[in-house]
């Protein structure tokens, strides 16, 4: 396939070597010299721009930091328009739905397809090609971009139509962020018991207790370590989650009592 890639970055880097690796030709934006030479350096072509990355490609795959940069590549910049009629767009940046439909719509004219996939794991997985992605589209339009997809994808998950992903990575990563909250609360109750954390951090992971944030923090050694490291990614995803939720006229209920606990821990750690 002809893939054009904006936002090779920590996650989007390793995913265009996968790409390249499974034999696709590969346009992506680098932002500097530097980045153009990185990206020349891993078999891709470096390019200047979204626009670029566009021309006459299959897909365009799309994986910026935050919901506010998506819609500057993609309605700012009015990606779907520079795309080829009968390709698709995949938004991997975890956002609203909102934005992958008002892409969708901005998209359908030109005969582009959209498809919101954001993605559950880290680099490590996209090395070795176990990426998670939770896909929201047409059926027709994610078959179109399985191609790529499984280059760092396993599995590909499609959740349902437009906006379902973002809904279920939305869902997750509230649901784990609570966890961390539940764990700084289980850490304090400890202490109240003479335990320190460490200790019980060295124990729990082998109990029914066990979970991937459970797992993530004994790692990290404390709370306060693993909050700080997934914090860049984690609060704006809450943010925009409570955001949905309210539009809706709901809330994320124990959930958010439990994230209460997590931001203390992260309050604390800046006092």
């Amino acid at each position: 396939m002809r893939i054009g890639f904006v936002g090779a970055g920590r996650m989007g880097r390793p995913m265009v070597e996968r790409l390249v690796g499974a034999g696709h030709e590969v346009r992506a934006v680098g932002r500097s010299a530097a980045a153009r030479t990185a990206l020349e350096g891993i078999g891709a072509r470096a390019v200047a721009g979204a626009a670029d990355a566009a021309e006459g490609a299959d897909a365009v795959i799309v994986c910026v930091f935050d919901d506010a940069q998506v819609r500057d590549v993609c309605l700012g910049g009015d990606l779907p328009a520079r795309m080829p009629r009968g390709s698709v767009a995949v938004l991997h940046t975890t956002g609203s739905p909102g934005t992958a439909r008002a892409v969708a719509e901005r998209a359908a004219p030109h005969g582009v397809g959209v498809v919101d996939c954001p993605v559950s794991g880290g680099p490590h997985d996209i090395a070795a090609g176990r990426l998670t992605l939770f896909a929201g589209g047409d059926a027709d339009a994610l078959a179109k971009a399985r191609p790529a997809l499984g280059a760092y994808g396993d599995p590909v998950i499609h959740a349902g139509p437009l906006g379902a992903g973002q809904s279920v990575k939305l869902v997750n990563n509230a649901l784990f962020a609570a966890q961390i909250g539940l764990i700084a609360d289980a850490v304090r109750l400890a202490g109240q018991m003479g335990l320190d954390e460490a200790g019980l951090l060295a124990a729990l992971p082998h109990a029914s207790g066990a979970s991937r944030a459970l797992s993530g923090v004994a790692a990290r050694g404390s709370v306060a370590a693993f909050a700080r490291a997934v914090h860049a990614f984690l609060a704006k995803d809450v943010e925009v989650v409570r955001a949905v939720a309210a539009e809706l006229g709901g809330d994320l209920g124990a959930m958010d009592r439990a994230i209460g606990a997590l931001d203390g821990v992260l309050d604390a750690g800046e006092a």
